[in-house]
């Protein structure tokens, strides 16, 4: 499961095999989330996340949003 950003304490990754859209697993204190990278950022699975914490999950991934797509290609565009 590769870690694509660390931060706020929230670990973004992707899953082996993983599918499309391209989409983050989010991982804080237990709980998780899935947030939809392309072609729009919607948060589609919340697990226990607080609002405070999908927000800040939701704003990195927005400022993060090119890495994340690149990194994506790099694991899944083999």
């Amino acid at each position: 499961m590769p870690t694509v950003l660390y931060i706020f304490g929230i670990r973004f990754f992707f899953y082996p095999k993983d599918h499309d859209p391209i989409h983050v697993h989010v991982e804080y204190q237990g709980k998780s989330a899935k947030i939809q990278v392309e072609p729009e950022i919607v948060v589609i699975e919340n697990n226990g996340l607080k609002a405070q914490v999908i927000k800040k999950a939701v704003d990195a991934v927005t400022f993060y949003r090119e890495d994340i797509i690149a990194e994506w290609h790099k694991v899944f565009d083999k």
